[in-house]
């Protein structure tokens, strides 16, 4: 739990100082290829930052000494993924998103790093088997399966801020600008754009019920889980839906917090991984030009998400246990939905 939660804090940190566009680059750069050794200096801490989340930064000393306080396993898989972050943000600081590949480049160095931090973490705590934190594709997988869905869904709160993070290789075959898609008379195209990321996403799925399937603790399923089954869910939402490109698509609070509640087995995530791709199966327009593509992939995860497939069921938990993880998992969303609120309200008022 404590490595966790400062592996959480020392990247908040770091991705404060990513975000701080009053940083100019010349001391960003050092900052962000520097950033894993400040870990170990005990009075590093930055004042000058106008992020929100800037008390990481200004507090560093708090975080760094909780740091040092953890066992020396848990403190070199946060200082290494930290140097890697690092690096990678710096990076992209000078360059944009163009190819796919570069895609799963920046997924990887943003969110594939945490998979693969979190992985290695729960096998150094003797949690789950030596192979979660060694099978680092997978850890990336889960790492970029959210990521993706995240750019995906968030194309107008990102536009409107001055962010693109969809992948020129794929958005310059519908539009000249990526800020054209959001054009009502671009709308087809756009949503035909939108399909091919979310398809490119979906082959993700794959490697993360392969992962799921290798987990023993509970805590670290539902942990793990909850994220994956929000990811299918939204993506169901967005696919072919023109609202990615007029407002905020999201999934319901009570679809949420049923996901969070079922989510806590693997026989019970396939299960809910099929119902989603089902649903975005059926919604597949005859004309898009990915729609062999989606068929392919979706046909793929059918296979490995139908009862009796290749993977082994867990066994069932205590009602008392589960009643307790779920009423965490409720809060947890609540809390998750109120600090979303101010963005919500911002894209809003972009919209009207």
């Amino acid at each position: 739990r404590h490595a966790v939660c400062i592996f959480y804090l020392v990247l908040r940190a770091l991705d404060t100082i990513e975000d701080d566009m009053t940083i100019s680059l010349d001391v960003k750069v050092p900052m962000l290829h520097e950033f894993h050794s400040y870990l170990y200096q005990p009075e590093w801490k930055y004042m000058e930052s106008k992020e929100k989340d800037r008390q990481v930064l200004e507090d560093f000393p708090t975080i760094s000494m909780e740091f040092r306080n953890l066992s020396k396993v848990y403190q070199d898989v946060i200082s290494d993924i930290c140097h890697k972050m690092g690096v990678g943000m710096a990076e992209f600081l000078e360059k944009k998103v163009d190819s796919q590949h570069e895609w799963d480049k920046y997924c990887h160095y943003v969110a594939g790093l945490v998979g693969i931090g979190l992985s290695r973490l729960f096998s150094a705590s003797e949690l789950e088997d030596p192979i979660v934190g060694q099978d680092t594709e997978l850890a990336n997988s889960m790492g970029l399966f959210l990521q993706k869905t995240n750019i995906i869904r968030d194309y107008l709160e990102d536009q409107l801020e001055g962010r693109e993070f969809w992948p020129r290789e794929v958005w310059s075959r519908y539009a000249k600008k990526l800020s054209d898609l959001a054009k009502p008379e671009n709308i087809d195209m756009a949503v035909q754009c939108l399909n091919e990321l979310i398809t490119n996403a979906l082959h993700h799925v794959p490697d993360v019920l392969t992962y799921l399937s290798r987990l023993k603790n509970q805590s670290v399923f539902n942990f793990c889980a909850i994220p994956q089954v929000m990811a299918i869910a939204t993506l169901a939402a967005c696919y072919n839906n023109k609202q990615v490109f007029r407002g905020v698509v999201k999934i319901r609070k009570g679809q949420a917090v049923t996901l969070m509640m079922d989510a806590t087995n693997i026989q019970a995530v396939k299960a809910i991984m099929y119902q989603y791709v089902e649903e975005i199966y059926q919604k597949i327009p005859s004309t898009d030009p990915s729609s062999n593509k989606t068929q392919q992939v979706i046909a793929s995860i059918r296979t490995m998400s139908l009862p009796g497939g290749p993977m082994a069921s867990r066994h069932h938990y205590s009602p008392i246990y589960l009643s307790c993880a779920m009423l965490l998992a409720a809060l947890s969303w609540q809390y998750l939905s109120t600090i979303s609120k101010a963005t919500e309200e911002y894209v809003q008022a972009g919209e009207n």
